[in-house]
């Protein structure tokens, strides 16, 4: 044997920076976010929440995109589906749960606001509103502080490839260019538009419109949890850098409906579904794990038992939990008396 074929490759996550506990607690999330959504399913079923917006097959991307990020520092504009990003970066089951069933103790809205529309003074998840991109602005807005401050930190902005068709999109893309602003935009393209897909939205990749704003778009395959870690750190390397903005766009599939309200077989077909269920991140991530010694079947069972209990737990804090007065329906709507 010569002294080249002797030589041992570092595993993928190790040549990217990931120790041997990161890259499983990277599926524990991605596994985790995966149980919350179907559980949530189950329960607007039975009649026990009103409405769920689902982001199965979306939850390796984010859960990779998260741990690149500074997890104590930056800040996070999700959007509706970003169950993954949001645990990962600190949101709890419980405080899902609230939201879910629309209790006061939902730290998003105090029940006021549909699942999904995130916000967390605490994590610096900045409140989502529901029309559709408005949150990228003010991923804009909020980087442009963070250069005004001199800080070296990176605003991280989601959305749909739909929402790269809308203004607010345009607008902040070309603000951010013209100031090299400290931003990272991640298109979660997921092939619909609720029912419209991506053939009927984009005649070219949404990556390519960076090249338009001056900056550099990246598309990378969303079921890979390395691949957009490693696509996600080097674009916040950049910004720190004072670099500027980088547009990523994840390829991705949404393998469940747009929400409970919608029957997806209306404008697909099963035979659709079941093929984009082959390419599925968390399986790819599972097995990762196993050919490396990290993880095993037994190890896995153990952790959807665990899962299973939190959210047994957070059902149950949440079914128990107190609903919003009538009367907050009018807090932070007008000014008290007294306030100017």
């Amino acid at each position: 044997m010569n002294a080249k074929s002797s030589i041992k490759t570092a595993p993928q996550h190790e040549q990217l920076g990931l120790s041997d506990a990161e890259v499983v607690d990277m599926y524990r999330y991605m596994l985790l976010a995966r149980k919350f959504d179907e559980r949530n399913l189950l329960l607007q079923r039975a009649g026990k929440i009103n409405f769920h917006v689902s982001g199965i097959g979306q939850e390796t991307a984010q859960v990779a995109a998260a741990f690149a990020l500074d997890r104590e520092r930056d800040y996070f504009l999700p959007y509706y589906r970003d169950y993954g990003f949001v645990l990962s970066v600190g949101m709890t089951l419980k405080e899902l749960m609230l939201s879910a069933f629309a209790k006061a103790e939902d730290p998003n809205s105090g029940g006021r606001q549909m699942p999904g529309h995130f916000g967390s003074k605490r994590l610096r998840i900045v409140t989502g509103s529901s029309p559709v991109t408005t949150q990228v602005p003010h991923a804009v807005g909020f980087a442009l502080a963070a250069k005004m401050k001199k800080q070296d930190i990176v605003s991280f902005v989601t959305f749909g490839e739909g929402s790269s068709n809308q203004g607010d999109f345009h607008e902040g893309l070309n603000f951010a260019g013209v100031q090299k602003l400290p931003v990272i935009f991640m298109c979660e393209n997921n092939q619909y538009a609720i029912s419209v897909p991506i053939k009927k939205q984009l005649a070219g990749k949404v990556s390519d419109r960076a090249l338009g704003y001056g900056f550099p778009g990246v598309r990378v395959d969303g079921n890979d949890a390395l691949e957009v870690y490693r696509v996600v750190k080097e674009a916040r390397e950049r910004a720190v850098r004072g670099e500027g903005p980088t547009l990523i766009e994840a390829m991705m599939y949404r393998l469940s409906p747009h929400s409970t309200s919608d029957n997806d077989l209306a404008y697909r077909t099963k035979e659709e579904v079941d093929e984009n269920w082959k390419k599925d991140g968390i399986p790819k991530m599972k097995s990762y794990l196993i050919q490396h010694g990290l993880w095993s079947e037994e190890q896995d069972e153990a952790l959807h038992r665990e899962i299973s209990q939190q959210l047994k737990d957070a059902i149950e804090a949440a079914e128990l939990a107190p609903f919003p007065k009538p009367e907050d329906t009018l807090l932070h709507v007008y000014a008290s008396e007294g306030e100017e």
